[in-house]
């Protein structure tokens, strides 16, 4: 015998609701069709599960001894469908900021045509690590900073190279490139970097290496006001580009050099995670990823293990 799981459904609503009025408008079909469902599994079963009255309805003494398996039965159905439309669905991808390397990488993913993407941005550590093991998002990009989570793995996605912005009055404004310990001395304005987040880390360990004093006083009022203050002082810079800061004619940006401070962006995923398109992402970030360069690039010292040289 099979049992037709649209009858098992409609006994739960009618037991649920104590009515077969609620539970068909509930189930979106007349209290007739439901009626009838009910009565095809009582005949498949051999018994009565409800008893009918005016008031309502509820189980009989075999309608409550089948309750409990009617109920796995529909639980185990709608978890196998849940689990193919996963499979079905875009690829939920934390880029942990707009304007970043990680949003080039997941465009470049996206136009390669073999997967939908869901892009989402985060808070940080924090959140990415909860997003990760309950399945909110199937893959991360961020800056490891500590041991990672149970089950959490990650692989080096991509170095990505930090200009300054200055005011055309800096007597920086007209050059084109800068050594990086040419900056020592100056205040780098970013506040934005938030206490114990992760990029906040990379700029302590940088100011600390090479002599910058890093400013993140003052709330952030958006991209107008901290692009007016860069652009009217003569001493602050800024880390940044012109592709998270464009259209700022008063503001210039300037390579650093000698060596090229980048961010170290890391690639993170869940290992119980079975979305079929996630290892192309993965095979997709291994193939583009350049390795570190110590003589030419600075990276913080405790991302040097993270980051291999390359052979």
């Amino acid at each position: 015998m099979e049992l037709d799981l649209g009858a098992v459904r409609a006994f739960l609503a009618v037991v649920d609701d104590g009515q077969f009025t609620a539970a068909s408008d509930r189930l979106g079909m007349t209290q007739q069709a439901v009626s009838k469902r009910i009565a095809r599994l009582e005949a498949d079963l051999g018994v009565a599960l409800l008893t009918r009255a005016r008031a309502g309805a509820e189980p009989t003494e075999d309608g409550a001894a089948f309750l409990p398996h009617a109920r796995a039965l529909i639980g185990l159905a709608d978890q196998a469908v849940g689990t193919l439309r996963a499979r079905r669905r875009a690829l939920r991808i934390d880029a942990l900021a707009r304007a970043s390397a990680p949003i080039d990488i997941v465009r470049d993913f996206y136009e390669t045509g073999e997967t939908d993407v869901d892009l989402v941005v985060s808070r940080g550590a924090l959140s990415r690590r909860t997003a990760l093991a309950d399945g909110s998002v199937d893959a991360a990009f961020g800056r490891v900073t500590g041991p990672l989570p149970p089950g959490v793995r990650r692989i080096p996605a991509w170095l990505e190279p930090i200009p300054i912005l200055v005011g055309r009055r800096h007597r920086l404004a007209r050059r084109r490139r800068v050594p990086l310990p040419e900056l020592s001395g100056l205040t780098a304005w970013m506040p934005g970097n938030a206490r114990d987040t992760e990029w906040a880390e990379f700029y302590d360990f940088l100011s600390a290496e090479f002599g910058v004093r890093i400013d993140t006083s003052g709330p952030v009022f958006g991209a107008d006001h901290i692009m007016e203050k860069i652009a009217a002082s003569p001493d602050l810079i800024t880390f940044a580009n012109k592709t998270q800061f464009p259209g700022y004619p008063d503001v210039v940006e300037i390579t650093v050099t000698d060596p090229v401070p980048v961010y170290p962006w890391s690639l993170m995923w869940h290992e119980g995670n079975r979305h079929p398109s996630l290892p192309l992402l993965i095979d997709h970030v291994r193939d583009h990823y350049r390795p570190f360069t110590p003589r030419t690039q600075w990276i913080p010292a405790p991302d040097h293990p993270l980051f291999p040289t390359a052979p």
